[in-house]
């Protein structure tokens, strides 16, 4: 059976960074395998900037941003297999996967990084009533056939959900002359960035309609309307709130899941917060050997913050395959509490020799004027003052190792205190 030390799942910006990262390491026995035609993921269709001013402090649009990376895998020599689909990873770190050229192929692998990026959820996720009529479709699917294929989506448009890919793509339909009726949020603020709210939205006179959502799609061949209802505090639609609105594509942006089939079939447990694995500081999963990196572990905003959490997976993945096991002895488990959604990692490594940790999270609610308080039982390890915290912004918070290394077997606790609004 053909081997290697490590293989890289997903040739996205976080497989592409691990790779790089894990080479640095000095681990040179590497393949990428990507089910696409090209590396880069989904960076290829993202033609707006943004990209890179945390990494490469430039403004850079998604292709120049992964073209970085696919430069830097030719530079190191990483070898790669494109349209070429993994179909099972085991506990022994055996992959199949199969494509036109090698066809059913079984390898070997002494570590495993999951880079496979997320999904968008579609219209089943969010139970609309209706008919199934032709233009209803993702904002990721739009934006492919938009800045890939090159097709039109529609001319009048009327967008469920307010995620940063559906925010982009409300300013990139008017910029294409598509009458955009209005961004629907079933919460009292959005989801997306605050900066993708301003510049996609307010900038171009497009209406965010918070507090409101689509109950039912018009139409049998095409759509012709929906019914939009405004919703109480528990995000419900009210009865006799309904109107009408007339329009041809119903575009939605309700949300991202983890790809995590391939670690639901070797067995990796997964957070039912996140929807990706649990993970520890060096992106271990509950697998000894198999790391994961990117969307694949917890949804994030900017991919500056993917590739940076690619490195941590890649040391961890080549200090295992120097070692050949896990240097686990002393580990204390994460937890989200009071206003918080969910930590990651969710494990931190107490006998690492990494100095510092950074916890990402996300809070549940809209604060302002705000603390976040990090506890040990009732001992508090820090507190940080944040001026406002939106669910739809990831928090980051660096924790030096030896604020944790007295915990006697309890949870280090994020909690978000007062100043909700």
């Amino acid at each position: 059976m053909e081997s290697y030390d490590i293989v890289v799942i997903g040739g996205g910006p976080a497989g592409m960074a691990a790779a790089v990262e894990a080479k640095k390491y000095g681990v040179d026995n590497l393949l990428i395998i990507e089910r696409d035609r090209y590396l880069g993921g989904i960076l290829q269709q993202c033609i707006h900037n943004g990209f890179g001013l945390h990494k490469f402090k430039e403004d850079l649009t998604g292709p120049q941003f992964s073209e970085r990376y696919i430069e830097m895998v030719h530079e190191l020599g990483i070898p790669y297999k494109l349209d070429t689909m993994v179909l099972n990873i085991n506990r022994e770190r055996e992959i199949t996967y199969v494509n036109s050229k090698d066809g059913l192929r079984v390898i070997k692998a002494k570590a495993i990084i999951l880079a496979m990026g997320c999904r968008e959820k579609t219209r089943g996720a969010v139970g609309i009533a209706g008919s199934r009529p032709a233009g209803v479709l993702t904002a990721g699917a739009a934006q492919r056939y938009i800045n890939i294929d090159g097709y039109m989506v529609g001319k009048k448009i009327m967008m469920l959900g307010t995620g940063d890919i559906g925010l982009i793509m409300a300013r990139r339909l008017k910029l294409e002359g598509v009458e955009v009726i209005a961004v629907l949020a079933r919460k009292p603020y959005p989801g997306g960035l605050m900066r993708n709210v301003v510049q996609c939205l307010h900038d171009y006179d497009i209406p965010l309609m918070l507090r409101h959502t689509v109950t039912r799609i018009l139409g049998k061949q095409r759509v012709t309307g929906v019914i939009v209802a405004e919703t109480d505090e528990n995000s419900m639609p009210i009865p006799g709130t309904e109107k009408l609105y007339e329009c041809d594509t119903l575009l939605l942006s309700v949300g991202l899941i983890p790809e995590n089939e391939l670690s639901l079939s070797a067995g990796i447990g997964l957070d039912r917060r996140t929807g990706g694995a649990f993970v520890d500081d060096l992106r271990e999963t509950d697998v000894e050997g198999v790391f994961a990196c990117g969307n694949v572990v917890h949804v994030h905003d900017l991919v500056d913050f993917v590739v940076e959490e690619s490195g941590y997976a890649a040391k961890g993945a080549a200090g295992f395959v120097k070692r050949n096991s896990s240097r686990k002895v002393r580990v204390c488990a994460t937890s989200p509490g009071e206003g918080i959604r969910y930590v990651v990692p969710q494990r931190i490594n107490l006998d690492s020799d990494e100095k510092r940790v950074d916890l990402f999270f996300r809070v549940s609610r809209v604060f302002e004027q705000s603390r976040i308080v990090l506890k040990d039982g009732e001992r508090v390890i820090r507190e940080i003052k944040k001026r406002q915290m939106s669910p739809g912004e990831m928090e980051r918070v660096g924790v030096d190792r030896s604020m944790i290394e007295g915990m006697g077997g309890t949870d280090l606790t994020v909690e978000a205190v007062g100043g909700d609004r």
